[in-house]
């Protein structure tokens, strides 16, 4: 695959003087970024940007429906189209096969194609039933006042504190929702009868003692908790969810 920025081929043209020549992309070398000159032209293209960071630019500042692209820690050519669901942030896979885009049922042979697909403002419907409608892309670049505040007070609360003792913390914005069948002696209405704090919990896994598929279990000290989910993949993803949660957790985090 060539890469090449429009310096670089500005650059090249200057030495051949006035005449218009072809220059072949493997003669054009990178000496900026290695970004596919196609996906930088993308205005809502938001490069290496974390998932943490993500979630909490499109829950803070986005509005339902608002999407952005970003690059995947998966590999080279995988994306994430991030789309802000109400009061959540769901992420997509997008991989780039040569010139072609993949995304969902689809195949698009070009970028073009892409973002014209995005224009009709997509309906998308996850693996947890969530129906999101892509409505309006978040931007790289959004332009802000350059006003800074001027330090008045300047000192120390405590001494003798090193950089080690700097510990660079944040809780995760990591959610997943949806709806699970629980087992249960009675039947309940649907409004939330009560929480379950995971603090509590030992662990979460895949259940086969039930007659349902697709279960799992909350374990706490007390009771046992089984749930149901639609799909084998919804319910693996409920238990990575948990599972991570745990985890984070178990670290003080």
């Amino acid at each position: 695959m060539s890469f090449y920025s429009d310096e670089d081929v500005s650059d090249e043209l200057e030495t051949l003087g006035n005449t218009p020549t072809w220059i072949p992309k493997s003669e054009v070398y990178v000496t900026t970024a290695i970004i596919p000159i196609s996906c930088e032209r993308l205005l809502w293209y938001h490069y290496d940007l974390s998932r943490h960071a993500t979630e909490a630019l499109l829950l803070s500042n986005g509005t339902d429906g608002s999407y952005l692209l970003r690059n995947s820690n998966e590999g080279p050519g995988c994306f994430a189209l991030s789309v802000r669901a109400k009061d959540s942030v769901k992420h997509f896979h997008v991989t780039r096969k040569d010139k072609s885009y993949a995304f969902g049922f689809n195949e698009f042979a070009t970028l073009h194609d892409f973002v014209s697909h995005f224009a009709n403002q997509p309906l998308l419907g996850s693996d947890a039933g969530t129906l999101i409608v892509l409505k309006c892309p978040y931007p790289w670049r959004v332009e802000e006042p350059s006003i800074y505040e001027s330090v008045r007070v300047h000192t120390a609360i405590q001494t003798g504190r090193t950089e080690n003792d700097l510990v660079a913390n944040a809780t995760s914005l990591g959610t997943k929702e949806g709806y699970l069948v629980k087992q249960g002696v009675f039947v309940k209405c649907e409004e939330p009868i009560r929480t379950l704090d995971l603090r509590a919990c030992s662990a979460v896994q895949f259940d086969y003692s039930q007659d349902r598929v697709n279960c799992f279990c909350l374990v706490f000290p007390e009771r046992t908790f089984y749930l149901c989910a639609k799909t084998a993949v919804e319910a693996d993803e409920w238990i990575k969810i948990l599972q991570w949660k745990l985890s984070q957790l178990r670290k003080g985090r």
